[in-house]
């Protein structure tokens, strides 16, 4: 409940924000002086509406979509002693860290990861991959499991769904306004009776597409801030040295991720080397930063 009101006072604090910050600029004056004809006040509402609307449904379905994508299955009744011990650990670490029990799951994959997603820190999954299993030894399949658990307890998913409802609705209405402006400029003022003319739309998109990527960015900085919280937690609830071999073994394991793109920000590894200027789109740190910032806590 708590986190349904969290969103429903961001959206209220975007729309304040917004509209503040627009008549402060002397947008909406600028808008009917070129003869744009827009109503602000509804596009606002419109973008907030969209824009959080939709990073909520995502937030609130987050769970039913990682299982169907990944084909994960609930851990109900363990078959075996390694199932028996991932809820266990996972029951241990989530009471450390003061949250309610995940439902624990395991989907079929090589490659070598897990995930955590949820919209409540009392109910979330923690899932393995069949991978990360087989390639991985007790003490770093623990670590690996407290980096998820930290995230639930740290609300990550909840804060980065937050973060881009928030930028969402900035990217929805600036690049309609843009889009007003140009189609207004090309048209010299002229009321259309037949809407907006093909200025409006091209701008509109491009203008998306730009704050889009300038949005994203900012998305990525704060998933990559997260993993090294992630990692934290996972030393504290595992041992320093458990997490730390368990993103060495990451590390040796080059092969890249499987995890559905929808996912890919809730994994525990990245891809492998990357180009400097890429590192800014990634969500998640190179393994090499990680392992020298635990090394540096020691």
């Amino acid at each position: 409940m708590r986190r349904v009101l969290l969103f429903a006072a961001t959206n209220v604090a975007v729309l304040l924000v917004l509209s503040v910050s627009m008549q402060l600029l002397g947008v909406d004056r600028l808008l009917a002086q070129h003869g744009a004809g827009i109503n602000l006040t509804g596009l606002i509402v419109f973008a907030a509406v969209l824009g959080m609307g939709g990073s909520f449904i995502s937030l609130a379905i987050s769970k039913w979509m990682a299982k169907r994508a990944t084909g994960a299955r609930v851990i109900e009744q363990p078959a075996n002693a390694t199932e028996a011990w991932l809820v266990q650990t996972v029951r241990r670490q989530a009471e450390a860290a003061g949250i309610g029990m995940p439902e624990v799951a395991i989907y079929e994959a090589p490659d070598v990861n897990a995930f955590a997603t949820g919209m409540r820190r009392d109910a979330a999954l923690v899932a393995v991959s069949a991978g990360l299993l087989r390639n991985m030894t007790r003490d770093e399949v623990e670590a690996v499991l407290g980096h998820e658990i930290s995230h639930v307890a740290n609300g990550d998913m909840v804060t980065l769904t937050l973060i881009q409802g928030v930028l969402n609705t900035f990217v929805i209405v600036l690049s309609r306004v843009v889009g007003h402006l140009v189609d207004a400029a090309l048209s010299r003022g002229e009321r259309r009776s037949y809407g907006y003319g093909p200025g409006f739309w091209i701008a509109s998109i491009v203008a998306q597409l730009v704050l889009g990527v300038l949005a994203s960015l900012i998305v990525m900085w704060f998933s990559r801030w997260r993993e090294f919280r992630a990692d934290a937690g996972g030393a504290r609830l595992a041992g320093r040295d458990k997490m730390i071999a368990a993103l060495e073994r990451l590390r040796a394991v080059r092969e890249p991720s499987q995890l559905p793109e929808q996912m890919a920000a809730f994994g525990v590894r990245d891809g492998g080397a990357v180009h400097q200027l890429s590192r800014l789109l990634m969500s998640h740190p190179p393994l090499e930063v990680r392992i020298a910032a635990l090394r540096s806590k020691g």
